[in-house]
């Protein structure tokens, strides 16, 4: 197997399925979209419409014709960072409990982040 260039963590991803997020380095830098899946064991995560990648595929029962296909790939987790559509700019997550639970908020404007996906 070959030996990565940064250490990774695994079950230390900062955004989960279903998150609003910008992609902030890379080909892709700029655009957003939603996790689609995060791979925790390598600290990737898959972004809808960012890194795109062309996969040839063989002709399956689901695809008799094959051909080549167009999906996303996944990238590293560092590489985005969560957006927050209340102020509409990238931020950070903080934590706020209460007797109702414990709730993921904005830094920057104080919103609760969405859980339910």
């Amino acid at each position: 197997m070959a030996a990565t260039k940064h250490k990774v963590q695994p079950n230390k991803i900062h955004v989960k399925k279903g998150d609003y997020v910008m992609v902030i380095s890379g080909k892709d830098a700029g655009k957003k979209g939603k996790v689609i899946d995060v791979i925790r064991k390598k600290g990737r995560v898959v972004v809808e419409k960012a890194n795109m990648i062309k996969r040839h595929t063989k002709p399956s029962q689901s695809m008799p014709q094959g051909g080549i296909v167009q999906k996303e790939a996944p990238m590293a987790s560092s590489n985005v960072m969560l957006y927050c559509q209340e102020c509409k700019s990238v931020t950070r997550v903080s934590f706020k409990v209460t007797e109702d639970g414990k709730f993921r908020v904005c830094k920057k404007c104080g919103v609760n982040l969405p859980d339910k996906h």
